[in-house]
């Protein structure tokens, strides 16, 4: 089955690459994929925390990325130690520098869904912005060749259920302090 899942991601990245690929793209692309990584996280952290207006809503959404990059960097990537699928391909010419971790999951795609997911059950006007952003930092992956389309589609899936669970520890911890404090 996994040999199965692979051939269908290869397929799907090499259609990509075939049909979609361009000079017009390709810094787009590698735009959206610094976006998506951890110095874009740090320095958006850094900005909400030091606004007053935002500093629950960046404490809140960080505790829900480092959770993400938990699961995704330091336990499933070192548990399922995929290949990426340019170390598998390295014909393929990269517009990045090559990563040195695993493939599975996509620690890009998690953090991006978890922060867009807890943001729009916050906010839910940043919608409009916070979706679109977070799937052209998935996909971008995929254009970029760094990542499987079934490491991406998982990532989204646990980005979407660590969010959720993020938000509901907080209203927990919310309800539990009112009762504290009432």
């Amino acid at each position: 089955m996994f040999d199965a899942i692979q051939e269908l991601d290869f397929r799907i990245l090499d259609w990509i690459q075939l049909h979609l690929s361009c000079p017009v793209l390709d810094p787009v692309m590698v735009i959206f994929t610094y976006l998506g990584g951890a110095i874009t996280w740090i320095i958006l952290f850094a900005i909400l925390l030091i606004l007053r207006k935002t500093r629950k809503d960046a404490l809140v959404s960080g505790c829900g990325v480092l959770s993400g990059l938990l699961v995704a960097n330091v336990i499933l990537k070192n548990v399922v130690r995929r290949a990426r699928p340019c170390w598998i391909r390295p014909e393929i010419t990269l517009l990045i520098d090559n990563p040195k971790d695993y493939s599975f999951p996509s620690g890009h795609t998690m953090a991006a869904t978890i922060f867009t997911v807890i943001m729009i059950r916050k906010h839910p006007k940043l919608a409009f912005i916070l979706v679109p952003y977070t799937f052209l930092i998935m996909f971008s992956r995929l254009y970029l060749y760094v990542h499987f389309p079934s490491d991406v589609l998982f990532s989204l899936a646990v980005g979407i259920i660590l969010g959720l669970l993020t938000c509901f520890v907080e209203g927990r911890l919310k309800h539990q302090h009112s009762l504290r404090h009432s």
